[in-house]
């Protein structure tokens, strides 16, 4: 099995970042929450608050939005583009998608590739997030689903993913110049 990063790894930028964006242009409304979310980031840089809280108060914005399933559907029609040509071309059904990214907005993508998801559980309506599939969490919430699995690939844009690089045959960090082999030590 390969076990894939999504954001910057498969899909081009920042999938919530882009989510975001798709929403603000619908429903301006949400700017009302740009104090807030920017207190918050502030907070999270400064140590002060654990990224979960920041990304509940980045998402409150959801309490703006009327039909999530809609919305991510069009979202998806969208930004279906932005997805890696290499990760196309080499996908398979046995791949492992794994994100600290909302997973009932990554779950329509990744079914249409027929591969498995596990992201961050965050609530559509509300915005509230458990615990942030990142880091440690990402191992943690994998060994869940698959406790005995063999990862054969693992590909990720970012460090913060070594523990899960650890457990691969063989790691690869994905930059926009190409991918390469995972960084030794």
């Amino acid at each position: 099995m390969n076990v894939y990063d999504f954001d910057k790894t498969i899909y081009r930028e920042d999938s919530s970042l882009d989510f975001y964006k798709f929403n603000l242009k619908k429903n301006p409304i949400i700017l009302m929450h740009v104090f807030s979310q920017g207190l918050a980031f502030i907070a999270y840089s400064m140590h002060l608050i654990p990224k979960t809280r920041m990304k509940t108060i980045f998402y409150r914005y959801f309490k703006h939005i009327k039909d999530m399933d809609q919305r991510v559907e069009e979202f998806w029609k969208v930004h279906e583009h932005k997805l890696m040509d290499y990760y196309l071309l080499q996908k398979h059904p046995t791949d492992v998608i794994i994100s600290a990214s909302p997973e009932f907005m990554l779950k329509p993508i990744c079914d249409q590739l027929k591969v498995t998801l596990i992201a961050s559980r965050v609530d559509p309506k509300t915005g509230v997030s458990q615990e942030n599939c990142y880091g440690e969490e990402k191992v943690k919430r994998f060994r869940e689903l698959f406790p005995d699995a063999q990862v054969h690939s693992f590909y990720s844009d970012s460090l913060s993913d070594t523990p899960l690089a650890k457990l691969a045959q063989e790691s690869f960090l994905v930059t926009p110049e190409g991918i390469q082999p995972w960084p030794k030590g």
